[in-house]
């Protein structure tokens, strides 16, 4: 079976500092999501018990052909890239019709797997958005996946219970993190990442055209102010009366 994983390409948020309630993103390495590689192994998973081939798909802007190639070495067999200078940013809506449209071209995708929102904006739209565009059933915050001939068991994890759903193929899943642990590639699968095929094209080839404005504006990307009393103590148990006296502790 052929199943493909979406991926995004996001900034290592264990580098990202704060500045003026700012995030400061110089210098800072660009990676895959790490609920994108849940998917990932979740599609790698299936391949080894089903047999057939997982393809890594991305759109972004030129960065992504570095950053697929953790993919690759993960487990994807080959990587299907759409990359435009237009897409660098785009909003969910976007992404989603890019990501359809790229879709439609890859021949006989049988699932087609999601992170249950990306590690960045974390809006959970771009699945279900690609799902409607398809015209494909969708399952959302699976926990497991079964797939059995021409159907598919999910289990998913609500908020106060856990939900069985069966649906036919092809269809388009998304998954929570705990679903599994992603693998770490070795050193040899490393190398052998480079070598496998890759295919990219453009939007003009997907005949996508994207509005010049994004239908979503970001207002305000602040880190939360944090004010500080700055009380200086000297012993412990200045420390201890100072905590008492805020509440924080008693005796």
């Amino acid at each position: 079976m052929n199943i493909v994983v979406a991926l995004k390409q996001v900034p290592d948020l264990q580098q990202i500092r704060i500045r003026n309630r700012q995030p400061i993103f110089d210098d800072v390495p660009l990676t895959l999501g790490n609920i994108d590689k849940n998917a990932l192994e979740a599609g790698v998973q299936i391949k080894e018990a089903q047999g057939g081939k997982v393809i890594a798909l991305s759109a972004g802007d030129e960065n992504i052909e570095d950053t697929i190639k953790e993919a690759l070495a993960a487990g994807a067999d080959e990587a299907y890239l759409v990359i435009d200078d237009q897409l660098k940013d785009a909003e969910s809506s976007l992404v989603a019709k890019v990501l359809a449209a790229a879709i439609k071209n890859i021949e006989d995708v049988d699932l087609i797997l999601f992170g249950e929102g990306s590690a960045d904006n974390y809006s959970g739209q771009v699945g279900p958005r690609v799902a409607e565009l398809l015209g494909l059933p969708q399952v959302a915050f699976a926990s497991s996946i079964e797939v059995n001939g021409n159907t598919v068991k999910v289990t998913r994890s609500l908020e106060d219970c856990s939900e069985v759903v069966e649906v036919n193929l092809p269809a388009v899943i998304t998954v929570l993190s705990d679903i599994n642990e992603a693998r770490i590639p070795s050193v040899t699968q490393i190398l052998k990442a480079g070598k496998k095929p890759k295919e990219v094209v453009e939007l003009d080839d997907l005949k996508v055209e994207l509005p010049d404005q994004s239908p979503v504006k970001t207002i305000s990307n602040l880190a939360p102010d944090s004010q500080r009393k700055k009380v200086v103590v000297k012993s412990v148990d200045e420390l201890v009366k100072a905590l008492e006296a805020e509440g924080v502790i008693g005796r």
